[in-house]
């Protein structure tokens, strides 16, 4: 499997290069901006405005066609030649990003007046009033490319989807570097330095805008900043990965981070990596493993995948990942650290078990049968087994109901330490509130796991430094 899929990896040419570059830019300058919308719990909000800046986008390109056709601004001539043909490409080009960022920047402000005064005079929460208004400026925008597609050449398609696979043959003039790579190069670039510049203003934004208010920050110019950068952003990538697409580029490398790392700082730094390595990963597995599959379940046809579908799947897949297995916050260490709890609480309550039957013994008293809790429907023999390889009890089957020795030194030590903790907290319970005795036992029971040699200290020496418990039992000492 691995030679086949470095054969089919052996095709890679140099715009396949270009457009694994592209899409990691792209990637990245989503990343940053996405980071801070998670963070500010607004993630919402980044879906949001890759919808409604639609149609601004849209007004935007129709408007600019429609003033080149009517003379108003020159459009592409055919007598230049030479290096000004080249300076009018370069100048064409900043002519319609620079129409687009301000499309999409005022339609992101007109997105964030419109959900913030449907909040407040409709009386709906945040997150439904952002769904209203991104529903409804989405639908305008596709409306106004149903009915002006002839006009200003826009393809529906490409607007959802991207048009990943063309980049690399829509190239700067005069140059083979294609338009794509250097645009969302640029907004990687604004993007991190705007971060650089703004942290602490953006991190108190983020998680104490109170105490921002109260130094001089406005909170809410930062958050119209963001907005804006992030409108910017989207228009960036909305030529390569698509409307659509832009959603899992801005949201899902900064919930990956988010559970890799505590630390912003580190979490910026691993979203930019996450973004990029999702999204070169992804074209690598959409010109290889669909031929590979689908090859083998009857489809040979079947040669190759979207690249910018793969992208969004190879991401969600570092996503998946890392919520497996994050070292801080992964579900596999969450059921091991459970695992783990489990088997505490049933080694020690067996231990406990174990030295008070030694305790029965040598007093002469009955030895009681009644096993705890978590060991009813436990296999014993196996339960001791895993006690004697831990050297806690000796190597032999023990039977609970026979007499003698069982434990072994610090088999001894660690029970008598859990039944010190069960008595003490008996006792406790018993002085200072009023129960009566056959209540003590159970919450004893649960209590006795979590208390440590300092606690008990701090028990005895409030209690007095006692030796019996409330049912007359000795209460073991700490050494």
């Amino acid at each position: 499997m691995f030679a086949e899929f470095f054969q089919r990896l052996s095709v890679w040419e140099g715009i396949d290069t270009w457009i694994a570059v592209t899409g990691a830019l792209a990637a990245m300058a989503c990343a940053l901006p996405g980071t801070w919308l998670i963070l500010r719990r607004q993630s919402l909000l980044g879906d949001a405005l890759s919808h409604a800046v639609l149609p601004g986008i849209v007004i935007a390109y129709i408007a600019l066609s429609w003033l080149e056709e009517s003379g108003w601004l020159a459009g592409p001539s055919l007598a230049a030649g030479g290096v000004g043909r080249v300076a009018e490409g370069m100048s064409l080009v900043v002519r319609r990003q620079a129409a687009l960022f301000v499309g999409a920047a005022l339609s992101g402000v007109v997105a964030a007046v419109l959900s913030e005064v449907i909040q407040r005079w409709g009386r709906v929460e945040r997150s439904a009033a952002l769904g209203v208004v991104f529903t409804s400026m989405f639908a305008l925008g596709l409306l106004l490319i149903r009915l002006f597609a002839d006009r200003a050449h826009l393809d529906p398609g490409c607007v959802l989807y991207g048009n990943l696979e063309a980049t690399g043959f829509d190239t700067m003039p005069g140059t083979s570097i294609p338009h794509a790579v250097v645009v969302n190069g640029a907004m990687v670039l604004l993007n991190g330095l705007l971060t650089i510049l703004f942290f602490k203003e953006l991190r108190l934004n983020t998680f104490d805008p109170e105490l921002g208010a109260a130094q001089g920050l406005r909170p809410n110019l930062v958050s119209l900043v963001l907005m804006s950068v992030t409108a910017a952003t989207v228009v960036a990538a909305f030529e390569s990965v698509g409307a659509i697409l832009v959603i899992a580029m801005m949201i899902v490398p900064g919930a990956t981070a988010r559970l890799l790392t505590d630390r912003l700082s580190a979490m910026l730094w691993l979203s930019l990596v996450v973004a990029a390595c999702g999204a070169g990963l992804g074209h690598v597995f959409a010109i290889t493993l669909p031929a590979m599959i689908f090859s083998r379940i009857g489809f040979p046809q079947v040669k190759d995948a979207s690249t910018s579908g793969m992208m969004a799947v190879t991401v969600f897949g570092c996503f998946l990942l890392a919520m497996l297995a994050s070292p801080r916050h992964g579900l596999i260490l969450a059921w091991w650290q459970r695992l783990q709890f489990r088997l505490r609480l049933a080694r020690e309550d067996l231990l406990g078990r174990l030295y008070r039957q030694e305790e029965a013994t040598l007093a002469g008293a009955a030895i009681d049968t009644l096993l705890p809790l978590r060991l009813r429907t436990a296999s014993l023999p196996g339960w001791i087994q895993w006690l004697a390889w831990r050297t806690l009890v000796h190597q032999r089957l023990i039977q609970l109901s026979a007499g003698g020795e069982s434990l072994t030194p610090s088999g001894s030590a660690a029970a008598r330490s859990l039944v010190r903790s069960h008595r003490l907290w008996e006792l406790y319970m018993a002085r200072h509130f009023e129960l009566p005795d056959d209540h003590l036992h159970a919450p004893a029971e649960q209590v006795e796991h979590f208390l440590g040699p300092e606690l008990q200290a701090e028990l005895a020496a409030e209690l007095d430094q006692p030796t019996t418990d409330p049912h007359g039992r000795s209460i073991p000492h700490p050494h």
